[in-house]
């Protein structure tokens, strides 16, 4: 099968031209103006932008968590990330605490394998780091292409690891190529911070935003930098959130250390006062929390810098069944936010329509970053001979409303709604076949494929 798109304007993270590219087969075969090939089918993409399908190295599709389960699965969470231009997403596989790494991957296997629209990776979460554990790092990397280690700084006995574990891990993946990402919030002055005001009688969604003052994400991410720059471990902070989070990365630069960063789209556009919102502030309750305005200004400040590289979801949907769980107690909703689907056009419409970042930026942190990163590109990430052809074709002027009404995703709201975006996917294109065109769907469920990763790099 061959497809050859005419007439639109690419986007690359380094580029910005106008070509015409030829598809054959799963990769781009050629790049060029007025190509004069056959090709089984032609797509005009006249008045329209062409950049690399999205990656979202932050998910939680299928996730066990607090009794229930995070309610988009792999098919229905892959297929919502194509119809927002997203062709591949990085998961979590959680090891329970004195089970192996092993089993753990065994287990997210059985609910992926087959089920997915879109192509797929895992991070391996690393909750027990011991003996057995450490002898199983060679073999994730080398062998099932998981190459980034995931730990929680937070989330006490069930996800949390300390700082000796923190290290002894640090060194092992560092030893074999991998990259060490973090969850980091202070977990002890949270849990202390709960427990106060339960005590106190004060238990609506505001409080679960009053238990992580930003003090618990900056001194976190300041330790692991520090645990990072010991070890001479490549680090990754995910979902960072605020400005003091932000200093201690840029504090740590100016002893020549390079730790990435990720945000997600809602820590840029969302903030704290909709906890405000009675429980209805439950559907924006995520860990860490929604911020200040000032935090936002800090981080897209930090794209622009270069000091956050990725724009992720953290996407953990829970219908609002489930939320009700913690209608008397914030303790108990389960943390996640639905947003797989949202994130190429709000940051689109939000960042390059309204001059925050450039076009090129955009496809930095929504690509082209994470699959460097992560040990993936030129294969994913780019526009290039040989590349996957693994493509967005998007409309920069069509205005559309978010709303529940009309997203793909399995929830029962939307954190969006009635957001007027600019700039729509239109066409979305996985490995050489076109997965949504126009909202329709063109593949069947388990074209996706599992993507090992390569050994990574800190340098991007």
């Amino acid at each position: 099968m061959s497809i050859l798109i005419k007439n639109g304007k690419i986007i690359t993270a380094s580029a910005e031209y106008e070509a015409d590219i030829f598809i054959e087969g799963e990769q781009i075969s050629a790049i060029g103006k007025n190509l004069q090939v056959k090709a089984d089918q032609e797509i005009d993409a006249t008045g329209k932008i062409i950049f690399p399908g999205g990656i979202d190295p932050h998910v939680h599709l299928d996730m066990p968590f607090m009794g229930t389960f995070s309610s988009d699965d792999y098919s229905s969470g892959t297929l919502a990330a194509l119809h927002g231009g997203t062709t591949m997403v990085i998961d979590f596989v959680l090891q329970t605490q004195g089970k192996s790494l092993q089993h753990a991957l065994d287990a997210w296997r059985g609910r992926s394998d087959g089920n997915c629209y879109g192509d797929y990776g895992f991070h391996m979460a690393v909750t027990d780091f011991n003996d057995s554990t450490k002898e199983e790092i060679i073999h994730m990397i080398e062998q099932e292409g998981i190459t980034s280690f995931k730990t929680f700084m937070a989330y006490k006995g069930a996800l949390m690891i300390d700082d000796g574990q923190m290290v002894g891990l640090m060194k092992e993946v560092k030893k074999h190529g991998g990259l060490v990402t973090v969850h980091a919030t202070n977990g002890d002055m949270i849990d202390t911070l709960i427990a106060k005001h339960k005590s106190e009688g004060k238990l609506s969604p505001l409080y679960h935003y009053l238990s992580q003052p930003e003090v618990t994400e900056a001194e976190a991410s300041g330790r692991f930098a520090d645990m990072a720059n010991y070890t001479g471990a490549n680090g990754y902070i995910v979902h960072m959130t605020c400005e003091g989070a932000l200093e201690a990365v840029r504090r740590s630069g100016s002893r020549n250390q390079r730790v990435h960063v990720e945000t997600c789209i809602q820590y840029l556009i969302l903030d704290a006062s909709l906890y405000e919102k009675d429980f209805e502030g439950a559907k924006w309750v995520m860990s860490p929390p929604l911020r200040e305005k000032k935090d936002q200004e800090a981080l897209w400040a930090g794209l622009n810098q270069g000091l956050v590289q990725v724009v992720g979801t953290d996407h953990c949907p829970f219908k609002w069944e489930q939320k009700l769980m913690g209608k008397d107690d914030f303790s108990k909703i389960p943390n996640g936010h639905p947003a797989i689907e949202n994130r190429i056009e709000l940051l689109y419409s939000e960042g390059v329509n309204k001059g925050r970042i450039s076009p090129q930026k955009f496809v930095e942190v929504t690509s082209t970053n994470a699959a460097k990163i992560f040990g993936m590109f030129p294969k994913k990430g780019s526009i290039g001979i040989g590349a996957d052809a693994d493509l967005v074709i998007f409309d920069p002027n069509e205005k559309h409303t978010l709303s529940a009404k009309t997203h793909h995703m399995n929830v029962d709201y939307s954190g969006y709604e009635g957001w007027e975006v600019t700039g729509k996917c239109k066409t979305t294109i996985l490995r050489g076949k076109i997965a949504i065109d126009h909202g329709e769907v063109k593949i069947e469920k388990g074209y996706g494929q599992y993507v090992k990763r390569n050994k990574v790099s800190p340098i991007i």
